[in-house]
């Protein structure tokens, strides 16, 4: 660690950004930050190695809420323009926390927070079905052109599949398609039901290059509206598809496969036992079911200040230790998982890159503050799944052991 001090200021004006220098020489151990009081005062951070970095906070009250709350004090004070950065971009600096950060050896005040959102956390994801249509409007109902300007064509809002590596986002997105219909072992003609379908995109791909007959759900207005207008377009086949604006507790039918991509992190962990009680009534006892969310690879954990205030209130994503006794006393047995390492992180990339190119738009559509805010969701998501313990689970699940193949050869191309 390095502190220079590059211009002189009086006693009493460095005594007030003691606490904020303290924290970032706490935190900031490895590459190299140059750090701007609100008074004028600069110090440098780390050992200097990689590319120099500069952030200026801007007024004295976003330094005090940073030190109160570095997680939701940090993101509104970039969304305000209170935080500058001066040097290098956003992702960046987020990156550079993120690497610090992964040592675990927070200081006092940052675990106690923590701890506090651990404990309450189950208040937060009490999600009945009230609170779950009011949180999935406030994200999902946003104007449909926003999620054009970064999504692929078919407007997958989940983690790709980079078969390669390199290749383009629709085609990774085709792909994970092709990994999940895959998965479902699915035949011509079987019975599908997609929780959680967003805007129809793979309900419509099950559909028309497998032959399924799928029933999607979402609590979403908007991307009911926009499913039903591409099926009526014919994408699929006439009633190959339907899509009900409606909470998948209330699915009381049969179906030779299930599938859940993306919707599992809207739960809560006090409701897994009902959703998985839920998939084993629904789905018929040959059947099979995959269930794509985001996980934790390092245990329990607690949902991010931003993202809970911001992004996805009563969102909450889980460890495999959190989500598999559910299963065990559900009746539906696990036959497979396969865990998605930085495919989601590359995903983001593409994301956000698509974002900042398209950002005028954005603005003009909504605000500054919230194109402010959006960068900050795609650029910390993205860091969280590089350089943090954040990953994808499929996790296939059946009544009966034998009726999924022995080997994953049925998974091959």
């Amino acid at each position: 660690m390095v502190h220079e001090i590059t211009h002189q200021v009086e006693d009493r004006r460095t005594a007030s950004s003691w606490p904020l220098w303290r924290v970032l020489a706490t935190v900031v151990r490895e590459g190299h930050l140059r750090a701007r009081d609100c008074r004028g005062e600069v110090r440098v951070f780390g050992d200097r190695e990689g590319k120099p970095l500069a952030v200026r906070f801007v007024t004295g009250k976003v330094q005090r809420a940073f030190l109160a709350d570095p997680q939701l004090g940090f993101a509104e004070g970039w969304m305000d323009g209170d935080i500058e950065i001066e040097s290098g971009t956003l992702y960046e600096l987020l990156a550079l926390f993120a690497k610090n950060l992964t040592r675990k050896d927070f200081p006092l005040w940052m675990r106690a927070g923590d701890k506090y959102r651990r404990l309450t956390r189950f208040a937060r994801q009490w999600n009945d079905t009230i609170s779950a249509r009011r949180n999935v409007k406030r994200h999902y109902d946003l104007p449909g052109a926003l999620y054009e300007l970064f999504l692929d064509k078919d407007r997958q809002y989940s983690c790709a599949y980079f078969e390669k590596g390199d290749e383009p986002l629709d085609e990774a997105q085709i792909a994970k398609k092709r990994h999940i219909a895959k998965k479902l072992c699915l035949a011509p003609r079987q019975r599908v039901l997609d929780i959680g379908c967003g805007w129809g995109g793979l309900a419509l791909h099950l559909a028309r290059e497998r032959g399924a007959r799928v029933v999607g759900v979402t609590l979403s207005e908007e991307q009911e509206a926009y499913a039903k207008k591409r099926i009526e377009a014919g994408e699929a086949g006439a009633g190959a598809v339907d899509v009900r604006l409606t909470d998948y507790r209330s699915i009381d039918e049969k179906f030779d496969r299930i599938v859940s991509v993306g919707m599992f992190e809207h739960v809560g962990v006090p409701n897994y036992r009902a959703f998985f009680r839920k998939v084993e009534d629904c789905l018929e006892d040959d059947g099979v079911a995959l269930l794509h969310t985001i996980g934790r690879l390092s245990g329990p954990g607690h949902t991010n200040a931003f993202i809970a205030k911001y992004i996805f209130p009563g969102g909450y994503i889980p460890s495999l230790s959190e989500i598999v006794p559910s299963v065990e006393k559900s009746g539906l047995l696990i036959t497979d998982v396969e865990v998605l390492r930085l495919h989601y992180a590359d995903t983001l990339a593409i994301w956000r890159q698509n974002f900042e190119r398209n950002r005028s738009k954005a603005s003009a559509m909504l605000s500054e503050r919230f194109c402010r805010m959006w960068e900050y969701y795609l650029a910390g998501c993205e860091v969280s799944f590089r350089y943090y313990d954040l990953c994808v689970f499929q996790i296939q699940l059946a009544k009966r052991i034998e009726t999924v193949p022995r080997t994953r050869a049925y998974l091959c191309p």
